[in-house]
């Protein structure tokens, strides 16, 4: 196999074994910095070796060995002996380590280990932004260059980020664990936070050129299967995990050849992905099913099947769906709930309802600078046969919004509101 292709093959493997590495050596060496250094030394000797004796095998187990070999000589220098007698068991504490017991216990319950680095990424100790990065770098396997891109940021930046979280994390004295009671619901929110910021900026980007970067959705999508099989019994995972694939089953018909944004009203349905959607279908029975049906997530996930299973835009089950809206804003009060809600009351029972809804918005300090706030009410003053008021509307929303694209969007529905 070539050098480039051995190359390339080395990236994939490590996008999907990396996490699960990580995750082994956390737990042996009790800081997550130090795990990726040894996890990424591993990967170096995989480059060295790999063009000339080819892949292995089982490449995941491979790099898992190497990663092990590696933790044993970190610990046997010494650095930290004395901690882990006590943590490894008593069959651990004496002075001199033994290989066989710390190659038995890299082994031990690697689900754990992939739960536990979870937990830790999304810690709550960090900023959302930081959690972010570190969830891409440790979990997805992305370059800091890889973030960087995704989210138009600097490297350095993105770097900074990274380290700064990591070096919190060791100065916090974060536990290698999994939470439990209160602070488990806790933490778990945290985590379906973190993978849904990551899907929202891949499915709808919030600056650049791009209107979707669609390698977003398909981690996050990844990271939340992941998820629900580490915490099957948690009906909110399963919840957010219906909500992404049947959201992202409309990914290919949301823009034209162009790139250009096609709104939902206006896609064409037979693009929408099938597989996708059969299983958000199958994910949200589950989380109801779990009692998840009054929770946020699985409501979200419930609106957007109400669009899923209609075959038109005039089939849809508006009514339904600012009933689910209403229910999601009891639970989850938010300004940003109630202009979606107005757009399903526009559309259920006509474009005055739902401006009446939008007007009791139009002040909330907590709309001020988002764009959709005036588009909403642009599009429904247009469909009042208010021109001049929704081409004012439209051209304001078009100067708050970063994305290229939508921008262009805007613009063109401004220039539509002529006469």
């Amino acid at each position: 196999m070539p050098a480039t292709e051995t190359h390339r093959a080395i990236e994939a493997v490590w996008k999907m074994e990396s996490a699960r590495v990580i995750a082994g050596l956390t737990r042996i060496v009790r800081d997550v910095g130090v795990a990726e250094e040894l996890a990424q030394d591993a990967l170096v000797t995989a480059l060295e070796k790999w063009p000339d004796s080819g892949i292995p095998g089982n490449p995941g187990a491979w790099l898992m060995a190497t990663a092990k070999h590696r933790a044993i000589d970190y610990l046997r220098r010494g650095t930290l002996i004395g901690q882990k007698h006590e943590d490894l068991g008593r069959e651990m504490a004496q002075r001199e380590m033994q290989v066989p017991d710390l190659a038995a216990a890299m082994d031990d319950n690697i689900g754990d280990d992939m739960l536990r680095l979870v937990f830790i990424a999304c810690h709550p100790v960090l900023s959302t932004e930081a959690r972010v990065a570190l969830t891409l770098r440790l979990l997805a396997g992305l370059t800091t260059e890889e973030i960087a891109r995704a989210y138009l940021t600097s490297e350095p930046t993105i770097a900074q980020r990274i380290v700064r979280a990591k070096r919190t994390l060791t100065e916090s004295q974060v536990p290698f664990e999994v939470p439990r009671g209160g602070e488990f619901n806790a933490r778990l929110t945290s985590v379906l936070q973190v993978l849904y910021l990551i899907f929202n900026e891949g499915y709808s980007a919030t600056s650049g050129d791009d209107w979707m970067r669609p390698a977003l959705c398909d981690e996050a999508m990844r990271l939340g299967r992941i998820l629900v099989g580490l915490v099957p019994d948690q009906a909110e995972a399963h919840g957010l995990v219906a909500l992404m694939e049947i959201q992202a089953s409309r990914s290919k018909a949301r823009v034209n050849a162009a790139g250009e944004p096609v709104l939902l009203l206006d896609q064409n349905r037979a693009k929408w992905d099938r597989l996708l959607i059969g299983r958000g279908l199958a994910a949200l029975e589950r989380a109801e099913a779990l009692g998840g049906s009054r929770q946020s997530y699985t409501i979200q996930a419930a609106i957007a099947a109400c669009h899923a299973r209609a075959v038109t835009a005039s089939g849809t089950d508006w009514s339904r769906i600012a009933a689910l809206y209403r229910e999601l804003g009891q639970i989850e009060p938010s300004p940003i709930v109630e202009l979606n809600r107005a757009v399903a009351v526009s559309m259920a029972s006509g474009p005055a309802a739902g401006l009446e809804v939008v007007e009791e918005l139009k002040d909330d300090p907590a709309l001020k600078n988002y764009h959709l706030l005036p588009s909403v009410r642009g599009d429904l003053l247009k469909r009042l046969g208010r021109l001049n008021e929704a081409r004012a509307e439209f051209e304001r929303a078009a100067s708050m919004t970063r994305n290229v694209r939508e921008k262009n969007l805007l613009l063109e529905r401004a220039r539509s509101c002529t006469g």
